[in-house]
């Protein structure tokens, strides 16, 4: 059995080093980047191996808005420069397209399709070959509008062609980088059910919610926004200290404008808006 678990293993890693390699390789051919720089686990692997592949030839840039969580735009600066990359912030303007802010299913094609126009008109200004982005081969069996945006636009998406997935942590992890168990923090927007208006307000009262409900220790955590419900999801072992701490709670989302606060008994799952959708 030992012997079996060892040579699994060895497999397995073996794996990883080619896709690491592909990886690499399909880097290198594009000669210079532009990365669309989050700050979260996948633009951040990518932009490190970027930058090792291709040194000043890379250039990070970042998209803040209020639809993004407060502080991504310096945490991404932060990471920029201890991986030594050049880094560049701009102001994404998504709430003033009533095609964004209306909540359409497809509110992330026109989101992305805005950023991705500034992006590659950035790589064109620095002589920069390709706009590349985080995408990794699991996105491309999820409904992900925004996928589709790149596409059309010719982003290339590096992790996605070299069939990264999960082993994106453990690689993170063995380069040493800070995000390798960086829980993931879409936009605010994805709190939204789809065809409610996503105002600037609604997203303070997400954002201030989600705060809280970290600094009382829970650190993967969703408010989902039904109007002047907060629908709350943690994972299914920190249920019980939800309900421990069900009065301050209510209290405080109370306080940030919520008349009722409830907790899903499914959990967190990502997408869970999807769940309405016929795909």
């Amino acid at each position: 059995m030992t012997g079996k678990v060892l040579e699994e293993g060895r497999v397995l890693v073996t794996e990883v080093l080619k896709k690491v390699n592909i990886l690499k390789e399909i880097i290198s051919g594009y000669k210079s980047v532009l990365v669309a720089f989050s700050g979260g686990v996948d633009s951040t692997l990518l932009l490190k191996v970027a930058h090792d592949v291709l040194g000043e030839r890379v250039l990070a840039v970042t998209a803040v808005s209020e639809i993004y969580p407060p502080g991504e735009g310096e945490g991404a600066s932060a990471l920029a420069r201890l991986i030594g990359c050049k880094h560049l912030v701009f102001e994404a303007r998504g709430l003033e397209s009533p095609a964004f802010a209306g909540n359409p299913p497809d509110r992330c094609y026109h989101c992305k399709k805005e950023i991705y126009a500034e992006l590659l008109k950035v790589a064109r200004e620095r002589g920069l070959n390709y706009v590349v982005d985080g995408a990794n081969a699991d996105d491309a069996g999820d409904y992900r509008p925004g996928l589709r945006a790149g596409k059309e636009m010719g982003i290339k998406s590096p992790l996605l062609e070299a069939g990264l997935t999960k082993e994106i942590r453990a690689l993170s992890r063995e380069l040493g980088l800070p995000t390798a168990d960086k829980p993931a923090n879409p936009c605010l927007a994805s709190r939204f059910p789809y065809g409610t208006t996503i105002t600037r307000e609604g997203l303070k009262q997400v954002a201030e919610a989600e705060k809280a409900l970290q600094e009382m220790g829970f650190t993967v955590v969703r408010v989902r926004h039904h109007a002047n419900l907060a629908r709350i999801e943690v994972s299914p072992g920190s249920m019980p200290a939800v309900l421990e701490k069900s009065r301050s709670i209510v209290q405080k989302l109370r306080e940030i404008g919520y008349a009722y606060v409830t907790l899903d008994l499914q959990g967190y799952r990502t997408g869970s808006m999807n769940e309405t959708l016929e795909i």
